[in-house]
């Protein structure tokens, strides 16, 4: 097997496992998820609470890691996966304003400042996946 499609079917399971995770554990993702979203948080664009949210997020990670395990959707699926990475920066950096402001905690800074990092290389895995 090639290392760049071993790369992708690791991707794929990383997303299958979150997306499994934001079943299994809604809450972990609430933080993550824009206020201004959220119906349940009085958000201007508030089209689904909170927990709708995260639970719809799942869908579109299920599928990217389908798509990475067949080499026919692959480059599809990897720009789509690259895609989502990028959006969900804009609910990393929601997050970590947040927990800097008066209802943060030390440990909602320390979560978010290192989960919004993570978010370059998810997103330049994601785009690598492409070339496999």
């Amino acid at each position: 097997m090639k290392a760049t499609t071993a790369s992708a079917w690791a991707l794929a399971a990383m997303l299958g496992a979150s997306a499994v995770n934001h079943l299994r554990n809604p809450k972990f993702y609430y933080p993550v998820v824009p206020p201004s979203l959220c119906s349940d948080r009085g958000g201007a664009l508030g089209l689904m609470t909170r927990h709708q949210w995260v639970i719809a997020s799942t869908a579109p990670e299920a599928l990217a890691a389908l798509g990475l395990l067949h080499p026919s959707s692959r480059k599809a699926a990897a720009t789509a996966t690259t895609v989502m990475f990028a959006a969900f920066t804009a609910g990393h950096i929601s997050a970590l304003k947040r927990a800097w402001g008066p209802d943060g905690s030390p440990q909602s800074r320390r979560v978010h400042a290192v989960r919004l990092p993570l978010q370059i290389p998810l997103i330049a895995w994601a785009w690598s996946a492409r070339r496999s």
